[in-house]
């Protein structure tokens, strides 16, 4: 692989391990900061939320100026926004001043999951599209081991142990801010704005095995969609179906509920705070685990058979961990975790490596940007309110309910990537955009 594409893809791929580790590391804070703040089960909600809130709506806003202004300024802009964030949540001296820098690093997140995948799947080739933007899923999951990591170490520091935990995010954003100043410009988005020849340098720059060809093929694209860029037309009508049923179903499996309260799961199941804060870790670890095996199919044997293994290996784990909570006799606390163990490695090799690599491939070039963040804006508004409602769902229906719904959602998505989803295995982007147009 060529080393300037990898050099490219590993560095904007630091926005996703920032995005990873800001949305898993409140989940060691909420029982430090329910003390010192005070908080009831609705306003630990509001507190874990909020930054998915914000979330919302650095997805949505990102897709204009990073068409004005370019991929590589968004992404530097996020580094500095997390580095914000980091420093304002750990120095917080009151509730509404942590909301408020929570808030900040959830823009950060929702820009960032829209910019850096697209940013890959736009210097990668078409044979290793879906490798290379894994490696965005991937450093998510490793951001968010090592927030569990970090947490765990970090527990017995003393009462301002959160303060550190929220704190040492401002190291890795300030690498992601300085690295970004050397990586280059996407080349479609460089022919958008009429500079075929710094796009073509950039191709050749990342081992492009046709600059020509594809520089070619890209300004096709381009000038093959006159007219407006308004996203919402009949002839995206099937891009924009897949990318927000995607996102939709992923998030109602439960995962991010397992991300941000994994210490409060496995404590309400019996498990000490030391142990929870453990079991949190394992998590982090099978997470990462399953991303990386993902990664070596998900080019080889495309992104529907991931999703359909997934599906059916989620929903049985989901199943197992409700029983638990109908029965501790039938199904006991180890087993348990065990079974949230087993839905993360499922969730990891399919929806986990397969979102963020479908919605950077399903819409054209000259409406990419807003498509996905149309898809990411999804993703980010039921995540949200999945996480500001969970601990009242959780304390008032009870852990069986919950995950049972979990669950049974799975059946649906299962027969939506069947019957609907088409497979973009192998194809580039420009082949992609004439097969979703015609879709019908």
């Amino acid at each position: 692989m060529n080393k300037n594409l990898l050099f490219a893809t590993v560095v904007s791929a630091l926005g996703s391990f920032l995005f990873g580790f800001d949305t898993a590391v409140i989940s060691g804070t909420t029982k430090f900061i329910s003390e010192f703040f005070s908080l009831t089960d609705t306003t630990l909600g509001v507190t874990v939320s909020i930054a998915l809130w914000g979330t919302v709506l650095g997805s949505i806003i990102i897709g204009k100026p990073g068409d004005l202004w370019g991929r590589r300024i968004m992404l530097l802009l996020c580094a500095a926004t997390y580095f914000v964030s980091a420093l304002g949540s750990a120095m917080a001296s009151g509730w509404y001043a942590l909301l408020a820098f929570r808030f900040l690093g959830g823009i950060a997140i929702g820009a960032s999951s829209v910019m850096a995948p697209m940013y890959i799947a736009e210097i990668a080739p078409a044979r290793l599209r879906g490798r290379l933007v894994a490696v965005s899923q991937l450093n998510i999951v490793v951001g968010i081991l090592a927030a569990f990591f970090t947490n765990y170490l970090l527990v017995g520091v003393g009462a301002d142990n959160w303060r550190w935990m929220f704190g040492v995010m401002a190291i890795p954003a300030a690498v992601f801010f300085v690295f970004m100043f050397v990586v280059p410009e996407s080349p479609r988005w460089l022919v958008k704005m009429k500079q075929p020849d710094k796009a073509r340098s950039v191709l050749e720059s990342v081992g492009a095995e046709n600059v020509q060809a594809e520089l070619d093929a890209i300004i096709r694209s381009l000038e093959g969609e006159h007219g407006t860029t308004k996203l919402l037309q009949k002839k995206y009508s099937f891009a924009i179906l897949c990318a927000v049923l995607l996102p939709f179903f992923a998030i109602l499996s439960g995962i991010n509920v397992i991300m941000y309260y994994a210490p409060m799961i496995f404590e309400k199941a019996g498990a000490s705070a030391s142990a929870a804060m453990l079991q949190a870790v394992v998590v982090g670890v099978t997470n990462l685990v399953f991303t990386v095996l993902a990664m070596f199919f998900i080019d080889k044997i495309g992104r529907r058979p991931l999703l359909m293994i997934g599906a059916v290996g989620m929903g049985l784990a989901l199943a197992g961990a409700a029983l638990h909570y109908y029965n501790e006799n039938l199904l006991g606390n180890e087993a348990m975790v065990v079974c949230i163990i087993v839905f993360v490695a499922f969730f990891a090799f399919s929806q986990g490596a397969v979102i963020w690599v479908f919605l950077s491939e399903i819409f054209p070039n000259k409406v990419r940007s807003k498509g996905q963040a149309l898809g990411t804006f999804v993703d980010w508004t039921v995540n949200a309110i999945i996480g500001l409602v969970f601990p009242l769902a959780f304390s008032f229906f009870g852990g069986g309910t919950v995950f049972i719904f979990f669950a049974v959602l799975e059946i649906p998505f299962f027969f939506f990537v069947l019957k609907v989803m088409p497979e973009t295995k192998g194809k580039s982007l420009e082949e992609l955009e004439k097969i979703v147009v015609l879709q019908k």
